[in-house]
C-alpha cells in the first residue's frame, strides 16, 4: 500500500509531498492540469519505462521517494531476501534520482540497488491499468497464474511442481547413466585390464607409507649392523680382556706387600672385567636383533615400487589406489550391467512422467471448470460497463508438460458479435480496454493481494450510469486495500474515500503543477466543477452533494 509520495524537480513540480490512504483515492483536475505527472513520478520511483525528459527546467536532477506499507507476508519481502536486502518492520522506501544528463540511480531503504531488483519489487507493490497498459492483465504469460489464483489452485499447482521436480531428477539420472555407460563402453578394454591389474596388486589403505617406513628401517639397520659387527669382533678377540686379567692377577699377588695401596686398583680392574663382559653380551644381543633378511628387504622394495608405478600410471597418489580400483570397478559394472541399469532408470522416468501427467490432468480439469466460472462472472460484469456486446473467453490449450502443468491459458475477447475472439490488447478502443480490464480485475480481485491498484482514465468516453458502474466497482476493489484512479468522471470521483485535485498555476512567470487533498467542502466544489465546468452554480453543488450521498 502506497503511504507517501515525495517529488522534487520533476517536470512541472518543484516540491510536492502527498500522503495516501487505504481505500479509493481519486485524482481529478482539468485536462492538461498534470495528473499524469503523478503517474510519471511514481513510475520513476518504481523503475517503469517512461519518458526521458523528467527533470524540471533549470534543475540538475529530479528525485522521487515512494513509501509503501508492508504486511508480514508481503511478496516484496521475498524479493528483498533474494537480493540480500534487509526488510523493515512495516514499510519500504523506494527512492530514485534522474539526472538531467539521463543517468538514473535507485535506492531501497537508502541502499543502492539495480534496476532489475527495483522492477522486481515494483511487480509486488503496484499494478497499473490503463489505456497504455503493457503489463499485468494484458501479459499472456501471467494469465495461467491469474486463473490459478482465481480458482485457489495453490495445493494443486504445488503438487504438479513437485511431480515435475521428480521427473526432472529422473531424467537427469537417466542422462547421467547413458553418458556414463557410453563412456564406459568406449573404454571397456582399458577398464577390464586396469581392474584386473589393480585387483592383482590389491593395494591396501596406507600400504605404501607402511612399506616405505619398513624399507627405510631395514636399510638403516643394515648400515648400522656393519659397525656393530666390527665392534663385536673386536670384543670377541679378547685382547683387552686378557691384558686386564693378567694385570689383575699380578696386582692381586703383590697386594699383600703393598700395604693396602693396591686395594682400589684391584677392585677397579675387577669391575672393568665385569663391564667388558656385559658390553660383549649387549653387543651380541643387538647384533642378533638387527639381523635383516635380504629377501624380505627385496620383497618390500618390489612391492613398494609396484604400488608407486601403478600410482604413476593412473595419475593418482599411491594412497588413492584403493579408491581408484573401486571407481573403475563401478564403471566396468555399468558396461556389464548397463542395459539393466538403464532400463531401471527409464522405468523411473516413465513412472515419474505418468505421475506428473496425472497431476497435470487433474489441475487442467480444475482449470477448465474455473475458466467457465470466470467467463460467467465476466459476462455479468460487462453489460453495466457498456460492454454488453463484448464476449470474454478463457482459452485453455494443450502445452508442453512443465512445472505448471500442461496447459496454456489466454484471456481473449470479441468486442462485436460475429468477430473471432483475440488477445486483450487488440481491443479496438482504449476506453473499452480500460473498462474491460476493470471488469477482469473485479473478477480476479483476490489474485494480487497487497498491491496498490492504479487505473489511469479508465472512464474515458463513458458517463452517466456507466461511469457510476465504474465508480462502484473501483470502490469495491478498494475495500480492504488501496486503489488510485485518475478520472474525469464526477460519478467516479464521488465514490472516492480520499480526493486530490491537480491544477496548474503560473507563479512568477513559471508554470507549476500543485496537488491538494480536498476536505468535504472542497470535494463538493470540485465535483460540481466536473459536472458544470468553470461556472460552478448552486445547482451544480446540489448535484455534487447528491452524488456524494449516493
Amino acid at each position: 500500500m502506497l503511504r507517501h509520495l515525495e517529488i522534487r524537480d520533476l517536470l512541472l513540480i518543484d516540491r510536492l509531498q502527498l500522503d495516501f490512504q487505504p481505500g479509493l483515492n481519486v485524482l481529478t483536475g482539468e485536462t492538461g492540469a498534470g495528473k499524469s505527472i503523478l503517474l510519471d513520478a511514481l513510475g520513476l520511483a518504481l523503475g517503469w519505462k517512461g519518458r526521458g525528459d523528467l527533470v524540471r527546467t533549470g534543475a540538475a536532477q529530479a528525485e522521487v521517494t515512494a513509501v509503501f506499507a508492508l504486511g508480514p507476508g508481503h511478496a516484496a519481502r521475498a524479493v528483498l531476501d533474494e537480493a540480500g536486502l534487509p526488510a523493515g518492520e512495516d514499510e519500504l522506501v523506494l527512492r530514485r534520482v534522474a539526472g538531467a544528463e539521463g543517468r538514473r540511480t535507485a535506492y531501497v531503504d537508502d541502499r543502492r540497488v539495480s534496476a532489475e531488483t527495483l522492477r522486481a519489487l515494483a511487480e509486488t507493490l503496484v499494478e497499473l491499468h490503463g489505456q497504455q497498459d503493457d503489463r499485468g492483465l494484458l501479459d499472456p504469460r501471467g494469465h495461467r497464474a491469474l486463473l490459478d489464483a482465481f480458482a485457489g489452485h495453490d495445493e494443486a499447482v504445488a503438487a504438479v511442481r513437485g511431480a515435475w521436480r521428480t521427473v526432472a531428477a529422473a531424467r537427469r539420472a537417466l542422462a547421467d547413466g547413458e553418458a556414463a555407460g557410453a563412456a564406459a563402453r568406449a573404454e571397456e578394454d582399458f577398464l577390464r585390464h586396469a581392474v584386473a591389474e589393480l585387483d592383482l596388486l590389491a593395494p591396501g589403505a596406507g600400504e605404501e607409507a607402511a612399506l616405505d617406513a619398513r624399507r627405510r628401517a631395514m636399510q638403516a639397520a643394515t648400515r648400522v649392523r656393519d659397525d656393530i659387527a666390527r665392534a663385536a669382533r673386536l670384543l670377541s678377540e679378547g685382547g683387552a680382556e686378557q691384558a686386564t686379567a693378567d694385570a689383575l692377577r699380578r696386582l692381586e699377588a703383590a697386594a699383600d706387600g703393598a700395604g693396602g695401596r693396591l686395594e682400589a686398583p684391584v677392585a677397579a680392574l675387577g669391575r672393568a672385567l665385569d663391564e667388558l663382559a656385559e658390553a660383549a653380551r649387549g653387543v651380541a644381543l643387538c647384533l642378533d636383533a638387527l639381523e635383516v633378511d635380504p629377501l624380505a628387504l627385496e620383497r618390500a622394495e618390489e612391492r613398494l615400487f609396484a604400488i608407486r608405478a601403478a600410482a604413476r600410471k593412473h595419475g593418482v597418489p599411491p594412497e588413492d589406489l584403493p579408491g581408484l580400483a573401486a571407481r573403475l570397478r563401478d564403471r566396468l559394472a555399468l558396461v556389464e550391467d548397463g542395459a539393466a541399469g538403464l532400463a531401471r532408470r527409464r522405468a523411473a522416468v516413465a513412472a515419474a512422467a505418468a505421475a506428473h501427467d496425472a497431476a497435470a490432468a487433474a489441475l487442467g480439469a480444475s482449470r477448465r471448470a474455473a475458466a467457465a466460472r470466470l467467463d460467467a462472472a465476466m459476462a455479468a460484469e460487462l453489460p453495466p460497463l457498456r460492454l454488453e456486446r463484448a464476449r470474454f473467453a478463457t482459452v485453455i490449450a494443450a502445452a508442453e508438460p512443465g512445472p505448471d502443468g500442461a496447459d496454456a491459458v489466454a484471456f481473449t475477447v470479441a468486442t462485436n458479435p460475429g468477430t473471432p475472439p483475440g488477445p486483450l490488447d487488440r481491443i479496438a478502443s482504449g476506453g473499452e480496454l480500460a473498462r474491460f480490464l476493470l471488469a477482469l480485475k473485479v473478477c480476479l480481485q483476490a489474485a494480487a493481494p497487497g498491491r496498490t491498484l492504479i487505473f489511469d482514465e479508465i472512464d474515458r468516453g463513458v458517463g452517466g450510469a456507466t461511469a457510476d458502474a465504474v465508480g462502484r466497482r473501483l470502490a469495491a476493489l478498494a475495500q480492504g486495500g488501496q486503489v488510485l484512479v485518475v478520472t474525469h468522471a464526477p460519478q467516479v470521483a464521488a465514490r472516492g474515500s480520499h480526493h486530490y485535485r491537480v491544477e496548474k498555476r503560473i507563479e512568477e512567470g513559471c508554470t507549476r503543477a500543485v496537488v491538494a487533498a480536498l476536505d468535504p467542502a472542497g470535494r463538493v466544489d470540485e465535483i460540481a466543477r466536473m459536472l458544470a465546468g468553470e461556472a460552478v452554480t448552486e445547482a451544480a453543488r446540489a448535484a455534487a452533494r447528491a452524488l456524494l450521498a449516493g
